[in-house]
């Protein structure tokens, strides 16, 4: 039997409503300072097909709508949860007061390789990813409960952002349906 490329009228999705009304995974996404509004976007993408709980977007980081955003969003701007705000610090102060589990994506010292994070039941976790050129803000660094690195191979010192939203998200998203058994 030959495989058969599926047509999107194939593939059983939800509509913008059903997904808000669906349970979410525990997972936060903070983008602090992102100047490509074609990352965003994707992240948008990248957050609605592993139902993400929320996305903050701070700092300089643009905000929807916009066309660039939308353009590589395709409607996720829509679905998934988000909200805006300039102080990166005050959120994290606020979740981590709601028991919210911060890490930071980023290579630093005693930084946790991403295939070696664990997650536990009933925990939420907040993963914040910086800037394309400059990363993690040191502040934010400092200021999380862990930072995760995703370990690379090549020549290149990281990822896209995009990629790398998609990595971490896919990762915890996977262990996270893992521990619900």
């Amino acid at each position: 039997m030959k495989h058969r490329k599926l047509k999107n009228s194939e593939l059983d999705r939800i509509n913008p409503e059903e997904y808000k009304a669906s349970e979410k995974t525990p997972l936060i996404i903070i983008l602090d300072n992102i100047r490509s509004l074609n990352n965003i976007g994707s992240v948008f993408r990248t957050a609605d097909a592993f139902l993400v709980k929320k996305i903050y977007l701070c700092g300089i980081t643009a905000k929807p709508p916009h066309k660039d955003i939308q353009k590589t969003a395709l409607g996720a701007t829509d679905s998934v949860d988000w909200e805006y705000a300039e102080n990166v610090m005050e959120v994290i102060s606020k979740l981590q007061s709601e028991g919210v589990f911060i890490a930071s994506i980023e290579q630093a010292e005693l930084a946790v390789h991403l295939n070696d994070f664990s997650v536990q039941k009933e925990m939420t976790y907040a993963v914040i990813f910086g800037n394309e050129v400059k990363g993690v803000q040191q502040k934010i660094v400092t200021a999380s409960d862990a930072v995760i690195e995703i370990p690379q191979f090549g020549t290149k010192h990281s990822l896209n952002i995009s990629v790398s939203v998609g990595v971490v998200t896919w990762d915890i998203f996977v262990k996270l349906k893992s521990l619900k058994g």
